[in-house]
Formats: C-alpha cells, sequence, structure tokens
C-alpha cells in the first residue's frame, strides 16, 4: 500500500490500495488534489499515487437500467421544480432546461467544480456534446459549487456556458438520493476505474485550479450521477459509486437512441 504523506496532505495519514506507488513528482497538482481536496496547498516531492491498473469492464447496462426502479415514478415531477443556476448566474428549474412532453436530456450530475475527475467528465460531454445535439438531444451538466465556480470550469477547461449550471445546496443531489461521505468520496474500489483514464484525466486538468472548489468544504463529499430523462419520464438512472465512477457515455448516447416514441 502507498502511503500519503500527512505533512503533503495536512491530514490524519491514509491509504490507498495500490501494489506499487508511483511518484507524482513530475505530475501537475490537479492529480493530488484527488486524494485531498480540502487542502489549499499541496507538496508533490513527497506524494505517492497507485499506477493505472486494470479495471472490470464499466458496462452496466442491466444494473443503469434497473436502477430505475429505485425512484418514484414521480421523480421528473419531482426535479423539475429543483431551482439550480444557470453558470452565468440566473435562477432557472430544471423543468425550464428541456421540452417536458417529449424532449430527451441527458443531466449530468458532477461531484464539485474543483474536482480533477470531474473537468475529466465535463470534457468528455463537452467532446461529446455535437453527437447529442445530431440526436435531438439536450446535454445538461450540473455541478455542486456556486455559479462563479462553475465559471471556472466553463473558462479554464473551456467549457459550453450554456449547458452547465450550478447546484451550490445539492437539492438536485437529494432528490436523487446520490451518495454522499468520505468512505465514497475516498476509499470506494470504484474510483479505481480513474486510473485507465490517466492520460485523458491529466489532458483535462491542464488548467486545473483548486480555486474552483466549493467554499464550503463538505460539499467535495458529494458524489454524481447520470440519468436520461424523456419528458418527465426516467429512462436511465446511475448513480456513481465513488470518486471517478462515471457512467459510459456510449451507454448513455445508447438509451437517447432507443427513447420509446410516443
Amino acid at each position: 500500500m502507498a502511503l500519503i504523506s500527512p505533512k503533503a496532505l495536512r491530514l490524519q495519514p491514509f491509504y490507498l490500495p495500490s501494489p506499487s506507488p508511483l511518484s507524482l513528482q513530475s505530475q501537475p497538482a490537479p492529480l493530488l488534489a484527488l486524494s485531498n481536496p480540502y487542502a489549499s496547498s499541496i507538496s508533490t516531492t513527497t506524494t505517492y499515487f497507485p499506477k493505472p491498473t486494470t479495471l472490470v469492464s464499466s458496462r452496466r447496462h442491466v444494473v443503469a437500467r434497473a436502477a430505475v426502479s429505485e425512484f418514484s415514478p414521480s421523480i421528473g415531477e419531482m426535479l423539475g421544480d429543483v431551482g439550480i443556476f444557470t453558470a452565468a448566474g440566473e435562477p432557472v428549474k430544471f423543468n425550464e432546461l428541456w421540452d417536458q412532453n417529449e424532449g430527451i436530456a441527458v443531466v449530468a450530475l458532477l461531484r464539485h467544480f474543483g474536482c480533477p475527475c470531474c473537468w475529466e467528465l465535463a470534457s468528455t460531454l463537452k467532446e461529446s456534446k455535437a453527437r447529442f445535439d445530431s440526436a435531438g438531444v439536450k446535454l445538461i451538466a450540473v455541478g455542486v459549487g456556486t455559479p462563479n465556480k462553475a465559471r471556472i470550469l466553463a473558462d479554464r477547461l473551456p467549457f459550453p456556458m450554456d449547458c452547465l449550471y450550478a447546484d451550490p445546496d445539492r437539492k438536485a443531489y437529494d432528490v436523487f438520493g446520490l451518495y454522499y461521505g468520505f468512505g465514497r468520496t475516498f476509499f470506494n474500489p470504484a474510483s479505481a476505474k480513474v486510473f485507465s483514464r490517466f492520460e485523458a484525466l491529466q489532458k483535462a486538468t491542464q488548467n486545473y485550479t483548486i480555486e474552483a472548489t466549493p467554499d464550503d468544504r463538505s460539499s467535495v463529499l458529494q458524489q454524481g450521477g447520470m440519468f436520461v430523462f424523456k419528458g418527465k419520464q426516467l429512462l436511465y438512472a446511475r448513480k456513481d459509486e465513488g470518486t471517478g465512477d462515471h457512467a459510459p457515455l456510449d451507454d448513455i448516447f445508447d438509451v437517447c437512441c432507443k427513447a420509446p416514441v410516443s
């Protein structure tokens, strides 16, 4: 196991599962923030990170679709009444974001705007946006934090402001009952998937800054999820099990293309 230096993290020492450590002396600071989003500055000389490992397939067609049954049939109505903010700071409700009768929308709930893994997910969403647009699917990315934190991500990644929203009070996350806590954030085995995307993570965080982290540090313990709606009907639901455990976008696109026709 690779010991994270308590001096570097300014926390009590804890361990990440790793058969062999990889020094991050030459790695950018954003990757270190994966292990300690509370730190305002982190030494890169004594901190270690696990090497990328071979992972179990992340495709979960049966599990993800079965998860829809966990939610109330009125989940669309409940979500529609939730108020959030555009990245520009304007208040808006979910039911204003897409056609509530026939419109198909992908609602991607990121963790928080200062999470490096969420910068990677946002980068992937941006690269896939044209594909979803051509299929008539509205892409909606929501993150934990205030609109000014959202704008940091939008400016530095960059990411289109017109589909980025801020949920500082985590209201939408509560509606879906998404996972929250220290164990989920730092120790869930599902988080190991991020190491198979190590290069994509590095690329997405080239302009990363920890300043995008919410001022309310308890928000960094929030996990995200991915949902597909047709109008108010929930077609697909997947809760992230841990940090970096994102839904495969090919699966999401497949669900959108096979949405039932009224």
